[in-house]
């Protein structure tokens, strides 16, 4: 990658774009990159937990429960579940959510801060479906039912037992 961005960097100012925009330009690419890393580094680890715990706010009481969808789609982290379901009604009341998912025999976790965002996309239900076919004995992408949401403003926290806490962010 850094070459590609050495070479890139080069190739603008040989083209005649001016050194402060070829380095804007290069940094945010660095940024997309980086952000990209922080998004996979979160999904691989729920997806090596296989299952997670999301908690939702029912009025002032908290609620907490297993989910176990995640999928990157449009470099967006998503998970799915039924607009039927209380936890669907939480997350529109208040779209403020926080994961947990632990991986016992590594003695780590990981502790997600973020905002849900609603994405009623077919395309966006469909590939999440299409990553959890067992899924779709009971939801379809063109159900009223099937619900699928993109964490944004995710606040990453991976802690380990007797180790030291590694925060990410990833704003999208």
């Amino acid at each position: 990658m850094k070459k590609v961005v050495s070479l890139l960097s080069v190739f603008l100012l040989g083209v005649g774009m001016n050194a402060a925009l070829a380095s804007n330009f290069v940094d945010s690419l660095k940024t997309s990159s980086k952000e990209e890393q922080s998004m996979q580094e979160v999904y691989d680890f729920l997806k090596k937990c296989g299952h997670y715990f999301i908690a939702t706010v029912d009025g002032d009481q908290p609620r907490v429960r297993p989910f176990g969808t995640a999928v990157i789609f449009e470099n967006k982290l998503y998970i799915q579940t039924g607009k039927k379901k209380n936890v669907s009604k939480q997350m529109k009341a208040n779209p403020k959510i926080e994961i947990c998912a632990l991986d016992l025999a590594a003695g780590k976790w990981l502790r997600i801060s973020a905002t849900v965002v609603n994405d009623d996309r077919r395309e966006a239900k469909q590939y999440v479906l299409d990553q959890y076919p067992d899924l779709k004995s009971m939801y379809s992408a063109d159900d009223s039912n099937t619900q699928v949401l993109y964490l944004k403003d995710i606040i990453a926290t991976f802690s380990s037992f007797g180790g030291e806490s590694k925060e990410l962010r990833i704003e999208n």
